[in-house]
């Protein structure tokens, strides 16, 4: 089953911080879960919600990116992570 939003234009979204993005994501479930609103407009929201959530999702992992240096052993497989320091370098 494939649970990837239709592709819609929420061009607005990719200039949103996390925490903006994460406050309206959480704006429409709570529409959503009280089902204070109709059908069609249902299906509007949840859809903004889904790009929103990718959103939060990419800008998240962008974060840990910058924060974690995946560790490799002698043989390349990973053992771990190593914290980077402010100029993006593992410590040594």
């Amino acid at each position: 089953m494939n649970t990837k939003a239709p592709e819609k234009n929420f061009a607005d979204i990719k200039d949103m911080t996390f925490e903006r993005a994460l406050k309206e994501l959480e704006a429409i479930v709570g529409k959503l879960e009280r089902g204070d609103v109709e059908l069609e407009e249902s299906i509007t929201i949840y859809e903004r919600g889904e790009a929103l959530r990718d959103h939060c999702d990419r800008l998240l992992k962008a974060a840990e990116a910058k924060v974690e240096k995946l560790t490799l052993g002698a043989d390349g497989t990973p053992t771990g992570t190593t914290p980077l320091d402010k100029d993006g370098n593992a410590p040594f």
